[in-house]
């Protein structure tokens, strides 16, 4: 590890670098992410875009006095390596190392426990609530990605603090994942006319004088529609505004500078403000540059080639059978299209692939309304992000009886992601809906053939499977109807009956295999449906 790095033993440290120095800490930075993650798995693109942004985040504000709120938090392995766990940070993402996502269990840095996306400027709106009640007079800053701006909850946390006028910085990290903002020499300039403290000030006091003089309110008003204008044509400010925000922005977000200075800005108001952040997603390794989607999540190294397929895999070369064979079969995918493997589906089917963006209420809501004209909507999502839409799932889809399809990848414990993002709790809450079939696939074939039975049931239907890969069974080649409600004796026994469902089979069959030679003769059972 280069001497920079070894000097950072928390947020202090860091404000002592000088230019050359903070060049420096930024590529050790980031060599230490690609080797750590690429050994360990996590999340890569994300941090690396992030490296000068969570630099000029810990030289601006005195964490964890401030509070810093990271969104899904993905991106927050450079915050962990400037806040003391740079020593720790070889056990990222591993059995009782460190998580892969804040967490305040883990660091007083950690203001917020997070892993889905879209929950930062609600939290950090409380946060800065609670600051304001004990009338403290410290900063609170959520640091959202431009891709969680497809959450609603992320705009119904904005649209509150708007209304509050509460002192709160949100840092939007613009990655070009979603937003394309206007970028000119007049925007920056502008911005920065209208980010210094002489500008506020004589702002305030121009308000002030209006408003002695007769008709002053009247000429005011007509100021206030001319510079609305002007920034309508100038500048992305309109919506931000719009909300009760201040704009700041763009910035560049890999000059560390530049940053600062910005930052320092926001510190000057005592309202709301957006930090509008430009950055590239993957900056400094170029296949990640390259690829940005594709290094979002890198899988741990393996000593092994991979030859079995995924479930994952699996899923989507069905779905891609039986879209061909049934045009009325549509595809809803909550910002996972990678994920779930359907990118190569999407690009074959451009009108039937729907890719929500991180809206999982409204994923479920839109596949029931496709199901109610004839269509037969999949929802192909993680275990642990359906969740998100419980409401939508019972109300809008179990109590009107719609046959909306559940593929629910990541379902069961998912190990290395760590406590946010197990999918241990699906079969308990779907089991308490009506009218919903839940099911799990011991292998492969049964996933398929689930899959297929589902298209034809008429109601609701969950079919929950792994992550990772498959049993390695060969594939059977043609698809089968499955009874609902069925179950599979896999093995007879006198002695005692061993009933597993989906990933637990496999296993349940090999336990009955060692209690043979001990003279215990054990049934096995593939519940199927739970």
């Amino acid at each position: 590890m280069s001497k920079i790095l070894e000097r950072i033993n928390c947020p202090d440290d860091v404000r002592w670098l000088d230019r050359r120095e903070l060049d420096a800490l930024c590529s050790e930075l980031r060599e230490l992410l690609v080797s750590t993650v690429t050994e360990n798995g996590g999340h890569l693109a994300s941090s690396l875009g992030a490296v000068e942004l969570t630099i000029a985040l810990h030289r601006v504000f005195d964490s964890p006095r401030d509070k810093m709120v990271w969104d899904v938090g993905h991106q927050s392995y450079v915050h962990k390596l400037l806040t003391g766990r740079r020593e720790q940070f070889s056990s990222l993402r591993r059995y009782q190392g460190l998580s892969g996502f804040p967490d305040r269990n883990e660091s007083p840095h950690d203001a917020f426990t997070t892993g889905h996306g879209g929950t930062s400027v609600s939290a950090a709106l409380g946060m800065a609530l609670t600051r304001d009640l004990v009338r403290g007079d410290h900063h609170v800053v959520a640091i959202i990605g431009d891709g969680c701006l497809t959450c609603g909850m992320a705009y119904e946390g904005l649209n509150h603090a708007g209304h509050l006028n509460t002192r709160l910085i949100v840092v939007l990290n613009d990655n070009g994942m979603s937003i394309s903002p206007t970028v000119g020499a007049l925007a920056r300039r502008l911005n920065v006319v209208r980010t210094t403290s002489p500008y506020i000030q004589a702002k305030e006091q121009t308000r002030r004088l209006l408003s002695l003089l007769p008709g002053g309110k009247r000429l005011r008003w007509a100021l206030h529609r001319l510079k609305e204008g002007a920034k309508a044509v100038f500048m992305p400010t309109m919506m931000w505004e719009q909300l009760g925000f201040t704009y700041l922005g763009p910035i560049d977000g890999h000059d560390v500078a530049e940053l600062e200075k910005a930052l320092v800005r926001a510190k000057n108001y005592h309202k709301p403000v957006i930090v509008h952040v430009l950055t590239i997603k993957g900056k400094g390794y170029k296949p990640a540059e390259d690829n940005p989607t594709r290094f979002h999540g890198v899988s741990p190294k393996s000593e092994s080639p991979v030859t079995t397929p995924t479930y994952s895999q699996i899923f989507a070369q069905t779905v891609r059978g039986l879209l061909r064979d049934n045009p009325r079969l549509v595809v809803i995918s909550a910002a996972m299209i990678e994920g779930n493997s359907l990118s190569p589906l999407a690009k074959e089917f451009p009108h039937r692939i729907y890719d929500v963006g991180i809206s999982e209420q409204h994923a479920v809501t839109l596949a029931a309304g496709l199901a109610t004209q004839g269509f037969i909507p999949v929802v192909a999502i993680y275990s642990t992000f359906l969740q998100r839409a419980f409401d939508q799932i019972l109300h809008d889809v179990c109590l009107p009886d719609l046959p909306v399809i559940f593929a629910m990848d990541r379902s069961g414990i998912v190990g290395d992601d760590g406590k946010t993002h197990q999918g241990l709790f699906d079969l308990s809450y779907l089991s308490l809906m009506p009218n919903i079939i839940v099911c799990a696939p011991k292998d492969e074939n049964e996933l398929r053939d689930l899959l297929y039975t589902s298209l034809t049931t008429e109601h609701p239907m969950a079919i929950r499977y792994p992550r990772g890969q498959g049993a390695n069974v060969p594939l059977a080649t043609e698809l089968h109807q499955i009874p609902i409600g069925k179950a599979e004796i896999i093995k007879q026994g006198a002695d005692m009956a061993i009933i597993g469902i989906g990933s637990t089979v496999m296993p349940s069959i090999e336990a009955a295999k060692h209690l043979a030679p001990r003279g215990i003769d054990a049934m096995v059972v593939n519940a199927r449906f739970a």
